[in-house]
């Protein structure tokens, strides 16, 4: 009976262990996976979290991309980003629509900003100019 309780609270932590939550940014105290900048800025700070669970904090998106391209993509679970319009809440990367204006700076000057929807994203570009992507569309203009 005590092994059977100890094999299910063991089973239970594992579970737990291996959720698909990400952790949070520590914004102004933790630095860049890539660039080691200390991550500041809510609006363009980004996240991977690998199917063993270890997550990694960039401190804009396009650190990220630039990160993809020294590893398997296929290791990764779940690609976050700020949203734009919400700053400090992460939104999936893959359902996303990216933004590149020079009137909108980013940490590291690539000028690429996320968006929660298309709407929102093309809102923002009617003010302040640019050109959409999807999340394939940013992946492929930086692995060229």
């Amino acid at each position: 009976m005590i092994k059977n309780i100890i094999t299910s609270i063991f089973f239970f932590g594992i579970i737990l262990g291996c959720s698909r939550t990400p952790k949070l940014l520590e914004y102004g105290s933790e630095g860049c996976h890539y660039c080691k900048m200390t991550i500041v800025d809510k609006q363009h700070a980004a996240q991977f979290m690998t199917k063993k669970g270890r997550t990694y904090a960039f401190d804009a998106t396009e650190c990220m991309l630039n990160h993809l391209k020294e590893i398997d993509p296929e290791t990764v679970d779940l690609f976050l980003v700020n949203d734009y319009n919400d700053p400090g809440n992460m939104i999936d990367a893959t359902m996303a629509t990216f933004l590149i204006s020079r009137n909108i700076p980013s940490p590291m000057g690539e000028y690429l900003s996320a968006f929660a929807t298309e709407e929102a994203a093309k809102k923002v570009q009617v003010e302040h100019g640019g050109e959409l992507f999807s999340w394939t569309e940013i992946n492929t203009r930086f692995n060229q």
